[in-house]
């Protein structure tokens, strides 16, 4: 559930990325619907960052690799 929580809001992120580029190439400066979307791109960025931190403090997931 974790993993699935996770994907999906890197799917999100990689979404409002795709949208930001759309816009800016559609709109050419005309709205600003490429800064919104840009916007909810470094919002959702922060919040998983912030997220995946608290889950490693609270016990919620262990992070495993390198150094271990």
């Amino acid at each position: 559930m974790k993993t699935l929580i996770i994907v999906g809001v890197l799917i999100l992120i990689l979404w409002n990325l795709g949208a930001g580029l759309y816009y800016m190439l559609v709109d050419k400066g005309e709205s600003k619907r490429t800064v919104n979307a840009l916007t909810k791109r470094v919002a959702l960025s922060i919040a998983l960052i912030l997220g995946i931190v608290i889950a490693a403090k609270m016990g919620w997931i262990e992070f495993h690799g390198v150094g271990r």
